[in-house]
């Protein structure tokens, strides 16, 4: 497989285990390509680049900013037909967490190299039209272009460079977009997600409700459902988890075809009261503070002045404009007169994404039809309770000598994680960290383990490949084999 790993280093956070993660793709029999991130904007332009190459997965190395701009990066590839793939380095790691990824990045790494692919639906916003406040004095209508008209010729054209119209996993419009907008990246850096509420502190009391009307539609020709009313804060979602904490859209399905919406209404104090109390407790919005809907298109229309965030990044209203619309937009000045309206469109299935083979929760709608995870399930019934192939030597116990040799003799690992490889029947990747016998230096490896490797337990019995699976992290084993220059270790034997 062919594979782009593209980083975002966050300062160098991101690099320190770059050594253990190469290794285990090697032992994958992967041939990766490394790009890093180097100024805003950048990691998109490596993702299209990549996608258009025909790399056969783009793994994004990040946040969830990062994966956004990948996932923006592979739906504008001329291509379009790379594998997304996720390796967790971020503040919160929100798509990690809702598919089962270790936030350990090595361990993750694990998890990729054995991951069913799944199709998955990928949102788009456009701006639709641009129009004045009701309020606003009618003769100043004509300084607003309505960009309706112009949509079709738009569609035609390259996406504009910069201009991020997909999500993967929610967008929002109102409070978390003018604190995210606002957030230092350095000090999100440093302290995580304490930055985001040291923000939130400053910026929340600045907040107030603004006019929102929402359309609905399930199809393009399918009657409207029309909302309208005061909110603070609205989220359209392909998925389920909301700040990695909360299920605003609890009802989600990241195949079916539509998005879900919940829109948090302005109310009085004590109805602020319960919905902080339901967000804190129920992990969900209370229902009777919250309107939601479901549909393949979502029209929502709110003033200029609401911000935008998609996956947890924000992002510029002029990115959707031209020159001319954003020029006329600025003209009057108050963007709290002008009414821009968003629309939201489930691209069904639009992207296949790597999710690892031990998720088992309820995202996905057809989970349960899933060829591959069935596959996957049985390779591990039929293997588990097997061992590799060995030697006519090892139908006997191994003598003392032999054993006590090669645990002085071969080298000694760490155990940091293990995974079955798919498409291979008793192989195992095992990833660890060993110790240079000139220094001393604690260096990363990744073990392979197949039906050629002798496995022998420390009281001399022979070993099993479910004692494989089972090593836990810390464990010390003992592994003879060669090691390749990636950090490779083909064992010829091994105790455990």
């Amino acid at each position: 497989m062919r594979v782009c790993l593209v980083i975002n280093p966050r300062d160098g956070q991101n690099l320190s285990k770059l050594t253990a993660i190469l290794a285990v793709f090697a032992a994958a029999g992967w041939k990766t390509d490394v790009v890093l991130k180097e100024y805003g904007g950048h990691t998109m332009e490596l993702a299209t680049n990549a996608a258009t190459k025909g790399y056969d997965q783009v793994i994004a190395y990040g946040g969830d900013g990062t994966l956004n701009q990948v996932v923006n990066g592979l739906m504008n590839g001329k291509k379009h037909k790379s594998i997304l793939g996720t390796l967790p380095g971020g503040t919160v790691n929100q798509w990690a967490a809702e598919v089962g990824i270790s936030q350990d990045p090595v361990k993750a790494a694990l998890a990729l190299v054995s991951s069913n692919v799944r199709k998955v639906d990928v949102a788009r916003v456009d701006v639709t039209s641009l129009t004045l406040h009701p309020s606003v004095q009618k003769e100043q209508q004509n300084s607003i272009v309505d960009t309706q008209e112009k949509k079709v010729d738009a569609e035609k054209e390259k996406t504009p460079p910069g201009a991020r119209q997909y999500f993967l996993l929610m967008a929002g419009l109102g409070i978390d977009a003018a604190i995210m907008g606002r957030v230092n990246k350095n000090l999100k850096h440093h302290i995580g997600i304490a930055a985001v509420g040291i923000t939130a502190t400053e910026k929340l009391p600045e907040q107030r409700a603004f006019p929102v009307e929402m359309r609905v539609k399930d199809k393009a020709n399918d009657a409207e459902q029309v909302w309208k009313g005061e909110a603070l804060q609205v989220v359209i979602g392909n998925t389920r988890r909301y700040a990695n904490t909360v299920e605003m859209t609890a009802d989600a399905s990241i195949d079916d075809g539509k998005l879900d919406a919940a829109v948090i209404i302005a109310g009085d104090p004590l109805s602020t009261v319960q919905q902080i109390a339901s967000l804190l407790f129920r992990r969900k919005p209370d229902n009777s503070t919250t309107e939601f809907f479901r549909g393949a298109l979502l029209s929502i229309c709110v003033p200029a002045s609401i911000g935008l965030q998609l996956d947890g990044s924000t992002v510029k209203l002029k990115d959707f404009l031209s020159k001319s619309d954003y020029k006329a937009l600025e003209s009057v000045g108050d963007m709290q007169k002008v009414m821009v309206a968003y629309q939201f469109s489930a691209l069904p299935q639009a992207l296949e994404a790597a999710i690892p083979r031990t998720y088992t929760g309820s995202l996905f709608e057809n989970s349960d039809n899933d060829e591959a995870s069935q596959s996957a399930q049985k390779d591990t019934r039929n293997t588990s309770s097997q061992q590799p192939a060995t030697s006519s030597k090892n139908d006997q116990r191994q003598s003392d000598e032999q054993q006590n040799a090669l645990i002085e003799h071969g080298r000694k690992v760490a155990v940091v994680g293990v995974t079955m490889l798919p498409d291979k029947k008793q192989s195992y990747i095992i990833a660890g960290t060993t110790s240079k016998k000139s220094t001393g230096e604690s260096i990363p490896v990744a073990i392979c383990v197949d039906d050629n490797t002798a496995l022998l337990k420390q009281t001399g019995e022979l070993a099993s490949a479910i004692d494989v699976e089972h090593l836990e992290e810390n464990t010390e084993i003992v592994v003879e084999g060669k090691k390749s220059k990636r950090g490779v270790i083909h064992a010829a034997h091994m105790v455990i």
